[in-house]
């Protein structure tokens, strides 16, 4: 039973890292020059059975501007780059259809211009039982551009993180295989013990019976 548990245990921990549900996670915001960036940006629903109907839209204020200028829209299937600085350098990454959750777009050739803060809107319609519920979410990404990325502290302490618990749930998964096999392997060896026992005893009782009838 115990190493059924933990065996239960470990595969539940596995298939968590691949088949978790939605996570509003936060953009990366250090972009290379003249690489490409996806510039991330979720928005779960609240209840995943209600059916929805989402659009799209990101703005831009460059670093030292006081505003924002529309840059990108999305409704599904159709992508839009709304303004010529970004033209032929947006591409849609997020949700594939209509009902999206993930509004991410990825950035073409990045450049030092694109440094600043960006502002993805959901327009999102709930079709709820017998009527219609209109929600707006909006969220900011400050992007950097830089020559040369530079890894942040907080991602190679988590990297590091990652191998660690990788590592300890490899360990624990020998040390609960060698646990259930040496377990098997005493219960195999104490009902042979068993039957051993029972088979010599069963036979000082045949001696026993033979040795009675000899002596009438």
């Amino acid at each position: 039973m115990i190493c059924h548990f933990s065996l239960l245990v470990i595969f539940s921990l596995l298939v968590s890292q691949c088949h978790g549900g939605c996570a509003e996670v936060d953009s990366l915001t250090e972009a290379v020059a003249g690489e490409g960036f996806l510039l991330g940006c979720i928005s779960c629903k609240r209840r995943e059975e209600v059916r929805a109907t989402t659009t799209v839209d990101w703005h831009f204020k460059p670093q030292g501007e006081t505003h924002f200028k529309h840059i990108f829209y999305y409704e599904h299937p159709n992508a839009d780059i709304k303004h010529e600085d970004f033209s032929g350098r947006l591409e849609w990454r997020g949700t594939p259809h209509s009902d999206i959750q993930i509004g991410a777009i990825y950035i073409h050739n990045v450049t030092f211009n694109d440094t600043g803060t960006y502002r993805c809107t959901f327009n999102r319609i709930l079709f709820l039982k017998g009527s219609e519920e209109s929600v707006t979410v909006r969220k900011m990404v400050e992007l950097s551009v830089v020559a040369v990325a530079n890894r942040e502290l907080t991602a190679v302490i988590s990297e590091i993180m990652m191998y660690v618990l990788i590592v300890v749930l490899q360990l624990w998964l020998i040390l609960v295989l060698v646990y259930c096999y040496k377990k098997t392997t005493d219960e195999h060896e104490a009902r042979e013990a068993r039957k051993a026992l029972k088979a010599q005893a069963a036979l000082l009782e045949t001696k026993d019976n033979c040795d009675g009838v000899q002596l009438e």
